[in-house]
C-alpha cells in the first residue's frame, strides 16, 4: 500500500488571491462576503499593482449612475460598440457577461465599500461616434481617499510616479482643465489635500478596496512571489513561492485566483507573443507574467496574447521608479495644439489625437520590401507657442526647456538634430500649418471625434486640437511604444475558471485582470475598461471560487 506523504503548509485558507491589483482585491472581498476564507498575497512591497498607478476609472456600461444624470443606455448598445471594436478578435460570451455583470459588480463595490463612484458625464467612450458609443457616462470616478483611513498600511499603498502627489478627482480635472489650462489649478488646495493624506485616481480606488479588507481582517501578504500552482489529483490546491528568501506553500481548499498582471515587463514573453516591439511599458515592474507562466504549466489555454492596452511614452533619461527606467504615458501631448508625431522620414502617419490605444497601432507598421517598421522612430515635434501655452513633460508652460529635449532654431535644423530627412519635416510642418489655420486635417480627421477634442483646448479656433508649428525655437521627443498592461493571458468562462484548450474547466483556478484572456480583442471601448473589465471577472471569480467544493 502507498502512503502519501502529509504536506507542510505555512498558510491554509479557501480561497487564495494572487495579485493585490482592482482584479484581486474586488476577487478577495467578493470571496469573503460569500463566506470563504480569503488570503491575499503581492509580490512586490507595495499594494495595488498597475492599478494604482493607474487613473482609477472604471467603464461599466449601463450603470446607475448614468441614470442619475439623465444618460441613457442599453445592454443592446453596449455589446454592440464593444464588439465593434474588438475587430472580430474578441470573446462575444464574455463581452456579453461583462456588460452584464458589471454594473452588478459595481452596486457590490460600493455597497461593500467607502467607494461612491461618480459617473463622468462629459468624459466620451474612445470612439463615441461609433454605433452604441456614448459622449460620456459610462466611465466612473473613484474621487479623493484620506490615506490615514489605512493606519499602518499608509506607506503601503503604491502610489503613482506621475500624479501621486496631487490629489484632485477625475470629474476636477475635467473641469479645470489639467492639461490645457495646466497654470490654472487650484495649487494652493491641491497642496493642503496632500499634506493631509489624500490621494487621488488608482490610489484612491485601490486604498478604497484596500480599507474594506483590512476592515475584514485579509491583511495581505506582502514581498511574496508566487513560483508554482500546486496540483492534487487534476485539481489546483495552493501555491509555493518564496518571501524574504525563504520557501512558502500557501493551500487553498477551494481555489487559487490569479490577478497579477501582465507580462509587459518581460522581454522574452513579449517577444515571443506581442505584435508590437513594447519597448517602454508604463506599469510597475513587478508586471513580469509570474502567474501566465504558472497557469501555462498547468495546461491553461492561451487567448489575446498578440494584445496589449497599448500607449506611448515618453521618457526623461535617468528618471527611474522601483529602480527602472520610467516611462510616462502620454494622453494630453500629442492632442493639443501646435504638435505632431513624424516617422524618421519626417511624415506624419497618425490622427496625433485619438485615445492612446489607437493612436500606437500605426507605428507598428511593417514595409515587407525594406524589411522595416518605416514609422519607428517616431518623433513628437513642437514649437514655443506650446511651450508657452501647454509647457511639456515635467516642465510647466514658459519654463525653460532641459537640455535633453532636441532643440533646432529652424525646422530643418530640428531635423538634422534627430536624424529625419529635413525637406520631408519642412514639407510636412507647412501643410499642417495650413490645416491648423482651416481648422480641418483632411490626412488624418485630428479634432473630428469628440473624444479628440475632449483632450484639446477649447479656446484653439477652429479646431481644438489644431495649431501651427511656427514660432521659434522647435523642440521634439521621441515617442516610444509603450503599454499600460498587456492583455493576453488564461482563458476563462463567463465564471472567471480557467480552462483547457478542449475548454474543460481547471479545477481551482480562476483568473481575472491583465492576467486573463481580455474579452475585447483588439479593442479599448473607454477610459476604465481595463480596471472595469478586472474588477467584474474578479467579482465573479471570487463569488464563485468560495462555493468551489
Amino acid at each position: 500500500m502507498l502512503f502519501r506523504k502529509k504536506r507542510q503548509w505555512d498558510v491554509e485558507c479557501d480561497v487564495l488571491v494572487v495579485g493585490s491589483g482592482a482584479a484581486g482585491l474586488t476577487a478577495a472581498l467578493a470571496a469573503h462576503e460569500a463566506g470563504a476564507q480569503v488570503a491575499l498575497i503581492e509580490k512586490s512591497d507595495k499594494i495595488g499593482g498597475a492599478s494604482a498607478v493607474s487613473g482609477g476609472v472604471l467603464w461599466v456600461p449601463n450603470n446607475h449612475h448614468m441614470g442619475e444624470l439623465g444618460i441613457s443606455d442599453s445592454r443592446e448598445e453596449a455589446v454592440c460598440y464593444a464588439t465593434r471594436l474588438a475587430d472580430g478578435r474578441g470573446d462575444n460570451e464574455l463581452i456579453e457577461t461583462f456588460v452584464d455583470k458589471s454594473p452588478e459588480m459595481l452596486r457590490f463595490v460600493e455597497g461593500e465599500t467607502g467607494l461612491n463612484f461618480t459617473s463622468l458625464a462629459r468624459y466620451p467612450d474612445y470612439h463615441p461616434e461609433f454605433e452604441g458609443g456614448k459622449v460620456g457616462g459610462r466611465s466612473l470616478d473613484p474621487g479623493l481617499f484620506d490615506s490615514n483611513d489605512l493606519g499602518e498600511w499608509k506607506s503601503k499603498l503604491r502610489r503613482s510616479p506621475i500624479f501621486g502627489m496631487t490629489a484632485l478627482t477625475v470629474t476636477e480635472a475635467t473641469e479645470w482643465g489639467v492639461f490645457a489650462k495646466p497654470l490654472n489649478l487650484p495649487f494652493k488646495l491641491l497642496g493642503e489635500r496632500l499634506s493631509k493624506g489624500f490621494v487621488c485616481y488608482g490610489g484612491a480606488l485601490v486604498g478604497q478596496l484596500l480599507k474594506a479588507l483590512l476592515q475584514r481582517a485579509i491583511a495581505p501578504l506582502m514581498s511574496f512571489r508566487a513560483r508554482e500552482l500546486i496540483i492534487e489529483d487534476g485539481r489546483v490546491i495552493g501555491v509555493r513561492g518564496e518571501q524574504g528568501g525563504a520557501e512558502r506553500s500557501i493551500r487553498a481548499r477551494k481555489a487559487v485566483i490569479l490577478t497579477s498582471g501582465g507580462f509587459e515587463w518581460d522581454r522574452s514573453l513579449n517577444s515571443q507573443f506581442l505584435s508590437g516591439q513594447l519597448t517602454h511599458p508604463n506599469s510597475p515592474p513587478c508586471n513580469e507574467g509570474d502567474g501566465l507562466r504558472m497557469a501555462m504549466v498547468v495546461g491553461a489555454a492561451l487567448g489575446n496574447m498578440t494584445e496589449a492596452w497599448w500607449c506611448p511614452s515618453l521618457m526623461i533619461p535617468g528618471e527611474e521608479y522601483d529602480g527602472k527606467q520610467l516611462n510616462r504615458a502620454d494622453f494630453a501631448t500629442r492632442s493639443l495644439p501646435h504638435s505632431i508625431i513624424v516617422n524618421r522620414n519626417g511624415n506624419r502617419f497618425v490622427n496625433e489625437a485619438q485615445n492612446y490605444n489607437d493612436v500606437m497601432k500605426p507605428f507598428f507598421a511593417f514595409d515587407s520590401a525594406s524589411y522595416e517598421r518605416p514609422n519607428l522612430p517616431a518623433w513628437l515635434i513642437v514649437d514655443a507657442n506650446h511651450i508657452l501655452k501647454y509647457g511639456l513633460l515635467t516642465v510647466m508652460p514658459g519654463k525653460a526647456v532641459p537640455s535633453f529635449v532636441a532643440r533646432g532654431e529652424t525646422v530643418g535644423e530640428l531635423a538634422s538634430v534627430i536624424g529625419v530627412n529635413a525637406v520631408r519635416l519642412e514639407a510636412t510642418v507647412r501643410n499642417f500649418n495650413r490645416f491648423a489655420v482651416e481648422g480641418v486635417d483632411p490626412e488624418f480627421h485630428r479634432g473630428e471625434s469628440l473624444y479628440d477634442r475632449f483632450y484639446g483646448d477649447p479656446d484653439q479656433k477652429p479646431n481644438a486640437n489644431l495649431g501651427a508649428i511656427e514660432k521659434a525655437p522647435f523642440y521634439a521627443v521621441e515617442v516610444h511604444a509603450g503599454s499600460i498592461g498587456t492583455k493576453g493571458g488564461v482563458r476563462v468562462n463567463k465564471n472567471g475558471e480557467a480552462i483547457r484548450a478542449d475548454g474543460a474547466v481547471i479545477r481551482g483556478l480562476y483568473a481575472a485582470g491583465n492576467v486573463m484572456a481580455g474579452p475585447f480583442g483588439a479593442g479599448y471601448p473607454g477610459a476604465g475598461s481595463t480596471i472595469g473589465i478586472a474588477m467584474t471577472f474578479g467579482f465573479l471569480a471570487g463569488r464563485k471560487a468560495a462555493s468551489d467544493a
